[in-house]
């Protein structure tokens, strides 16, 4: 199968990252259960300096990314950040910005962000109902302070982005979510589906099954929305999607809910920055293949052992290593590191069975049951 209508051929993820962000700092005043970075309230004395992260925002820049994201934490958290978004911001980077929905989170500061540059904003939203995100975050009136975060984003022309996460606890909710999110104008909806890291627990992560129901009510209602859906560590989305396309151009070009599919994965398109300058395949996968104040960032992502190998499909494990999907998809390298300390292993919230396994397990029942009797 061939998936070079679906990728750009100019782009070369070797070379040049899709999606950079940094991790500012760890502060924040929510308590998220599923955190990645089981924040706290302070501010560590080892976060990147304003100087540091000057120069931090230098190598991104020679790196020229599409897309780079100021992270927590809390960004709001650092008293920098105006300075830090407008520093990047007449470096030509477009920032965006993930801050958390807390009484930092005023209408004054969000029209300080779009002054100093801030050209997105992303804002999470867990659960259609107070009980349920304020129960995600942790903090009583969270989900009145997100909606009205989106209110003032609308109202001042800045562009914003909802992100969910999407657990056992809210996976019968998300028809009800988009109910919520359609109330205002966003660019997109993405949903990132959990990894047990840090404060995440492995009894909160959708089973595979879980995860291929949830799919298929994602594209159904892309089809029927103004903006787009993406998923993050759900790389196989894109597996699903190709399946279900419609079989004709015109029929696919009808539908602008999902957005133009690139083969990005932990270290392959996505680098992630921590606030002590630790360099990441990504904020879910806590490996460090070495630290900005020491190497180059281009030379980290392009040239590390670490990222070079996730890079190389034929690097991975059981099915994933096998999939005819593998270079579209690739499988969650957070996920398998997760649940078995192994970054190469397969993807264990997939349940596709790749052609290769099926013909081997046709063979093996044609061999009448006998795994050794083709050999």
């Amino acid at each position: 199968m061939s998936y070079s209508d679906s990728m750009n051929p100019n782009f070369d993820l070797n070379r040049t990252p899709l999606v950079v962000i940094w991790e500012v700092t760890r502060a924040c005043d929510l308590a998220c259960f599923h955190c990645r970075a089981s924040a706290q309230p302070s501010r560590n004395p080892l976060e990147l300096s304003t100087r540091d992260a000057k120069q931090l925002i230098d190598d991104i820049a020679e790196l020229d990314p599409p897309i780079f994201i100021f992270t927590g934490g809390d960004p709001l958290n650092r008293p920098d950040i105006y300075e830090l978004v407008h520093y990047a911001s007449m470096k030509y980077l477009h920032p965006a910005m993930t801050p958390s929905a807390t009484p930092l989170l005023t209408r004054d500061s969000l029209l300080e962000l779009k002054r100093s540059g801030v050209h997105r904003l992303a804002l999470s939203l867990d659960g259609p109902t107070p009980e349920l995100h304020d129960s995600f975050r942790g903090v009583a009136g969270s989900f009145a302070q997100t909606l009205e975060a989106m209110a003032w984003c609308n109202a001042i022309g800045l562009p914003v982005q909802i992100n969910t996460t999407v657990s056992k606890r809210n996976l019968g909710e998300l028809e009800n979510i988009l109910a919520v999110v359609r109330q205002f104008r966003i660019v997109m909806w993405s949903l990132f589906f959990m990894v047990p890291t840090g404060r995440g627990a492995q009894e909160d992560m959708p089973s595979s099954e879980e995860f291929e129901d949830a799919f298929e009510r994602l594209l159904r209602m892309s089809r029927n929305v103004p903006f787009k859906i993406k998923t993050t560590e759900a790389p196989h989305y894109r597996r699903f999607v190709l399946q279900h396309r419609p079989k004709s151009k015109s029929e696919r070009n009808k539908g602008n809910g999902v957005p133009g599919i690139m083969p990005v994965n932990e270290g392959k398109g996505f680098v992630f920055i921590s606030h002590t300058g630790e360099v990441q395949p990504s904020g879910f996968l806590p490996i460090s293949a070495g630290n900005v104040r020491d190497r180059k960032l281009a030379d980290i992502y392009r040239n590390s052992e670490l990222f070079c190998q996730l890079r190389d499909g034929k690097n991975l494990k059981g099915k994933c290593g096998i999939c005819e999907f593998r270079d579209i998809c690739g499988g969650s390298r957070a996920r398998a590191y997760a649940i078995s300390g192994d970054s190469l292993a397969q993807d264990p919230c997939c349940v596709y069975q790749p052609r290769a396994t099926r013909a081997a397990s046709t063979n093996s029942e044609a061999g009448g049951g006998n795994p050794t009797a083709s050999i």
